[in-house]
């Protein structure tokens, strides 16, 4: 199985409402996952990148990752644009496979598509 898209599940966060943060990673095949793979996100504001963990999706092939962040945390500030970057699952001591045929799935991947805005 090879990744075919990654995408932000919407385009704008709202820092003063807080919420999750949710990233779908689509293949070509179905996948398995086992422990937690991360996707990590590009912010456009130097060292604030954050990392979204797996959510759910394995035998499917479409696995959600999110993070939530509490109201008005400081993970984010308003006007951050966050992008999905080249190659930005990593296994982080977890696997995926392909559910039919076993073998390691490629999770190599070209820039997302979209950005994420962070509102008031």
């Amino acid at each position: 199985a090879n990744v075919s898209s990654v995408n932000f599940q919407s385009s704008s966060f709202s820092k003063a409402a807080g919420g999750t943060i949710s990233v779908t990673v689509n293949f070509n095949e179905t996948v398995t996952v086992s422990g937690t793979p991360t996707v990590e996100l590009t912010n456009d504001t130097p060292a604030r990148n954050l990392t979204l963990s797996y959510a759910s999706g394995s035998t499917t092939n479409r696995l959600t990752f999110s993070l939530a962040i509490a109201a008005a945390n400081a993970a984010t500030n308003v006007a951050d644009a966050l992008t999905i970057g080249v190659n930005a699952m990593s296994l982080a001591g977890g696997t995926v496979t392909n559910t039919v045929g076993g073998g390691n799935a490629v999770i190599t991947n070209s820039a997302g598509t979209g950005t994420l805005t962070v509102a008031t």
